[in-house]
């Protein structure tokens, strides 16, 4: 299904503008060097895409190698987790630290202390853990039951509570625990009263949009006019959105928001004209965009700034894993979630209606995320026919 939509950009509200604006990607940099490995990901040239799409150009940024853990989400919960932190310290201390000290002998006395805990589907957990391992606290994330064994398994937290039911249900679940034991909950999505930590996870994911549009300037190719990024929350869409839009100018760029049609809150909402929940009937394989309410910053943002809203099927996104595998030149590995963007795609060129509302033509050029790489091997062997390891050739930075 495709829902054109109006943009309502007077509605963007300043505090947005500038938490995710141009100059986001400056304020999260710093942090990123307490990694082992701070190097770009790579941006591809999907040509066979373009031809198919009828479009000028296609790229896609391929987060599957992001600081290895195959996900745009290293980059948001690792900084949120790391920004609290620093605020912690500091009070703790009564004097300002640098991030370089966050990893001090006399930080880590400190950490040991403190935990950090958060729901997730798996991406986002394995941040908030890895972004606490490397501080030296202590990790609880939360997983509802249709989260896979391995995707669990690949969390790396101090400990995985299972919760029976949904994503929703393991959000609160998370949150109930962590107000009674006095941890700090780290979630990717906002709510009334909870709106500043996922807008810091948000904003850490500006580094790839900033970084997209760097790479795309080195290709000597002009900046994208058509953006399809798939959404669970819509963190991530909203972010790259804004970050876009403040970049590149309202009016240069039209943002397609892209979803599971068995888990499109975002449609929903934007089909009800308000926030709004979706009511499941069955599960989606693409479970890390398997979320039923939208977070409340990331509606806000996008019904200011989306031009449509797209639902994909369990087809349609086994089709995009397929074709972005089977490439001649340059291989993706890309999980379930993170072809969803290039289903999206498809979708919309391949609808006359929906190409002219949108401006989709010859001319075009769109801008996709890789936002996953196989989060569960077993699950990509089966729809892909190979294994991970036998599809994706040694990663370069920026591939043509």
């Amino acid at each position: 299904m495709i829902q054109i939509h109006s943009p309502k950009f007077e509605r963007l509200r300043t505090d947005d503008k500038v938490l995710l604006g141009t100059d986001a990607p400056s304020l999260v940099r710093p942090y990123l060097r307490l990694w082992r490995d701070e190097t770009a990901t790579p941006l591809i040239s999907l040509n066979e895409v373009a031809a198919e799409a009828g479009v000028g150009s296609v790229v896609i940024k391929d987060e599957g190698q992001r600081l290895g853990l195959g996900s745009f989400k290293a980059l948001g919960g690792a900084y949120a987790v790391m920004t609290l932190f620093k605020r912690m310290l500091e009070e703790h201390l009564d004097s300002e630290v640098s991030v370089a000290q966050l990893v001090s002998p006399t930080a880590r006395e400190y950490a040991s202390g403190i935990t950090f805990c958060c729901a997730t589907d798996g991406n986002h957990g394995k941040s908030v853990a890895a972004g606490a391992r490397i501080l030296g606290c202590k990790s609880v994330i939360f997983v509802h039951e249709g989260v896979t064994t391995a995707r669990a398994d690949a969390i790396g937290a101090d400990e995985v509570v299972r919760v029976k039911g949904n994503y929703d249900m393991s959000v609160d679940e998370a949150g109930r625990v962590a107000e009674e034991r006095g941890w700090v909950l780290v979630s990717d999505t906002s709510w009334e009263g909870y709106e500043e930590i996922p807008s810091l996870v948000a904003q850490g994911y500006t580094v790839l949009a900033n970084e997209a549009l760097s790479q795309i300037a080195d290709l000597k190719l002009d900046p994208p006019t058509h953006v399809f990024l798939q959404a669970g929350v819509g963190g991530f869409a909203s972010s790259i959105s804004v970050h876009l839009n403040e970049v590149l100018g309202h009016h240069a760029i039209k943002t397609v928001v892209v979803e599971p049609d068995r888990a499109a809150c975002l449609y929903a909402s934007a089909e009800a004209g308000r926030l709004t929940s979706f009511h499941p009937t069955e599960p989606t394989i693409m479970a890390m965009l398997e979320c039923y309410t939208p977070s409340l910053v990331a509606w806000r943002i996008l019904d200011a700034t989306s031009s449509a809203f797209v639902t994909v099927t369990e087809d349609e996104a086994k089709r995009a894993m397929r074709k972005l595998a089977f490439r001649e030149q340059r291989p993706v590995v890309a999980g379930e979630s993170g072809a969803a963007g290039l289903a999206g795609l498809l979708a919309v060129a391949a609808d006359p209606h929906a190409r002219q509302s949108l401006g989709l033509n010859k001319d075009s050029r769109v801008l996709l995320i890789n936002t996953e790489g196989a989060t569960d091997p077993a699950s990509y062997e089966n729809i892909v026919g190979s294994k991970p390891a036998d599809v994706l050739p040694e990663a370069t930075n920026v591939e043509n």
